[in-house]
Formats: structure tokens, sequence, C-alpha cells
């Protein structure tokens, strides 16, 4: 099992990056008692014969990761939502299958629940979420709920965006320490607010 939700969910992230998409939505809704993530991708898809071997620990294409004998990022999803109380849910098709190929994955944990996981540093993440090798955009939705309402704090980010504005859009990723340690502040300065 991975040590906090967000190590899960940054596992969950990097499959869809994986996938040959070249968007990805990611956006995490938290509360006091609960934590939610909602991944979409317009990545290569899966279909339902692959999607339920993808379910199984024991099984991976052995492409994106040569010479792995195992898959566990979505096993480790339905155990931990599974024993918590939580929920899963995995959509996905291919091209030629449908008119929206990729996949949609959603999980839900209960807070509340001993056996959850503790969920992590968000915004480290985010910050590692957006540095993924590759061209790519992705789009980062954030919601937290105060105690009572107030104090919500909530932001969109674009990846592409976030390049431009720490002028590495040509280079098109996170390839410079000091950018990657700026894109981490501005997320944490974006969670205080």
């Amino acid at each position: 099992m991975h040590y906090t939700l967000c190590d899960l969910f940054s596992d969950l992230t990097q499959n869809a990056v994986e996938a040959g998409a070249d968007f990805v939505k990611v956006r995490m809704e938290a509360g006091a008692s609960a934590v939610s993530l909602a991944i979409e991708d317009n990545g290569k898809g899966m279909s339902p014969d692959e999607l339920a071997r993808a379910t199984d620990p024991f099984y991976t294409d052995g492409v994106k990761h040569p010479g792995r004998k195992i898959g566990l990022g979505i096993p480790f999803l339905i155990q931990t939502a599974e024993s918590t109380g939580g929920f899963w849910k995995i959509e996905s098709a291919k091209a030629g299958e449908s008119d929206k190929p990729g996949t949609r994955v959603e999980c839900r944990f209960d807070l509340t629940n001993i056996d959850t996981p503790p969920t992590g540093d968000v915004p480290g993440f985010f910050r590692h979420v957006l540095t993924f090798d590759g061209r790519y955009e992705m789009e980062i939705a954030y919601r937290k709920e105060g105690q009572g309402g107030s104090g919500t704090v909530e932001f969109t980010v674009l990846r592409s965006e976030l390049l431009e504005a720490l002028g590495l859009a040509e280079e098109g990723g996170f390839y410079d320490a000091n950018a990657i340690v700026l894109l981490g502040q501005f997320i944490e300065s974006l969670m205080e607010e």
C-alpha cells in the first residue's frame, strides 16, 4: 500500500501521462472528512479486456516498464478504497471504439476511517505531476472546503501557463531545478489563499 493518498494519486496521474495523452485533467476536492480525486486523459485508453486485466496486480503490459512483472497502481487504488469504505471507478475507451478515447479514474476516501492513509503533501503532489517528462497539457483543479464553509481554497492552473511564466515554454518541461523550486513555492502560495 502507499504511504499517503498523494503517493497513490501521483502514480495514477503518471499512468495518464504515460498513456500517450496530450491532455490530462486532475481534479482534487478535500474536506474535513473526505478527499476525492478525478483524473481524465485523452491517451490511448483501454479495451474492456485490458481494463479488467489492469485491476490484476500480476499483470503489466511490459511496454511502459520493460521487465516489470507486476503493475500495482490500479490494484492499490482498489485495495485502499475498498478497505477504507472509499469509492473507485474507472472508465476507458480506445480510439476508434469511442468518440472520446482515453481514461477517467475517480476515487473518494473517507478521512475519518482509521485505515485510510494520510492525505500527504498536496502541494508536493501537484508539483510532482506537473514536472513529469513529456510534452502535454495538464490542468490542475483544486478545492478545499474550510470549516463551516469559511476559508475555502480553490484554484485551477494549466501546465502550459506555468511553463510560459517561467520561460520554459519552448523547452516544454520543467528541466531546471530553480524552476521546480519556484513552481513549488507558487503552488504553496495558491493553497494558502
